[in-house]
C-alpha cells in the first residue's frame, strides 16, 4: 500500500497477482459467457454494449485502486502483514499494531465508485426514456429503502477483514423487488430497478450504516466495496439483473 498523504489515491491489492492473472485468463476463457451476459444487460438496461464491455473492463482493474476516504483511530489492536521472501517462498508475518492503531477509510475503484457511477448514468439518462419518470424514481425509491433494510439486517462486521453479508442475499431481495415493482400503476423498467436499488441499497445498508462499527474492526484498511471486482456491490447490480430474467 502506498500512502503519500490524506487525500491520495492508495494502490491498495485486494487479490495475489496470481490470482488476478487467473481470473484474467478465466474471463478470457469464458469470454461467449461474457459477451452474452454483456448483451443481456445492455438491452436490459438499454445502454451501448460499449459502455457494459468498458465497465467490466474498468472493474477488473480498478479493483486493483483505492481512493482514501479519511482515517480514523481504531479502539482494536490493528493487525498489518509484513511480507518476508525466503527461497522463493512468500510469508505473511503478522505485526500487531496496539491501540491507538489507524484505520484508512477507502473506496474500491472497480468494486464500488464504478458501479455508483453507473448507476447515477442510468438514473439521469435511462430512465427517462422509459414510461413516466417519477413513477420510475418512487419505484426505484422503495427498492432501495427495502434492499437497505434487508441488507443492513444480515451485515456481521468482521475484526480485521471489514463488514460481510451473504452474497445471495441483495441480488436475490433485489431481483424480487423489482419483479414486484415494475407492473405497480404503470409498467417500467424492471432492470433498471434492480441493479440501481441493489447496487445503492448494498452500498448503504452494508458499508455506510456501519460506518460507526469500523474502528472496531481492528483492520488496518477498510474498503468500501470489499476485496475487489466480485464483491457485494459490483456483484449485486450484475447478478440482479440476470436473476430478473427468471422472474419475468
Amino acid at each position: 500500500m502506498e500512502d503519500h498523504g490524506e487525500n491520495e489515491i492508495i494502490i491498495f491489492q485486494p487479490m495475489s497477482p496470481l490470482y488476478f492473472i487467473f481470473l484474467l485468463a478465466l474471463s478470457t476463457f469464458l469470454l461467449p459467457y461474457l459477451i452474452i451476459t454483456g448483451i443481456i444487460l445492455s438491452r436490459s438496461l438499454g445502454v451501448s454494449p460499449y459502455l457494459i464491455f468498458m465497465i467490466f473492463l474498468c472493474s477488473l482493474f480498478g479493483s486493483y485502486l483505492n481512493i482514501r476516504i479519511k482515517e480514523v483511530k481504531s479502539i482494536r489492536p490493528v493487525t498489518y502483514f509484513r511480507e518476508v521472501y525466503f527461497f522463493g517462498v512468500r510469508w505473511r508475518i503478522p505485526e500487531i499494531i496496539y491501540c491507538p492503531g489507524k484505520t484508512v477509510i477507502a473506496i474500491n475503484v472497480g468494486g464500488a465508485l464504478i458501479p455508483i457511477l453507473f448507476s447515477i448514468y442510468l438514473l439521469l439518462f435511462s430512465v427517462p426514456i422509459y414510461g413516466n419518470p417519477l413513477v420510475s424514481y418512487v419505484k426505484i425509491l422503495v427498492a432501495f429503502i427495502v434492499v437497505t433494510l434487508v441488507v443492513h439486517a444480515f451485515a456481521r462486521p468482521i475484526e480485521g477483514l471489514g463488514i460481510a453479508v451473504p452474497s445471495f442475499i441483495p441480488p436475490l431481495i433485489s431481483a424480487t423487488m423489482a419483479a414486484i415493482l415494475f407492473p405497480i400503476y404503470a409498467k417500467t423498467n424492471p432492470f433498471i430497478i434492480a441493479y440501481v436499488g441493489g447496487t445503492l441499497g448494498t452500498l448503504t445498508g452494508a458499508d455506510l450504516l456501519n460506518w460507526k462499527k469500523i474502528p472496531e474492526l481492528g483492520a488496518p484498511i477498510a474498503s468500501i466495496g470489499g476485496a475487489g471486482i466480485f464483491d457485494g456491490v459490483y456483484m449485486t447490480g450484475i447478478m440482479a439483473v440476470l436473476l430478473l430474467w427468471l422472474f419475468i
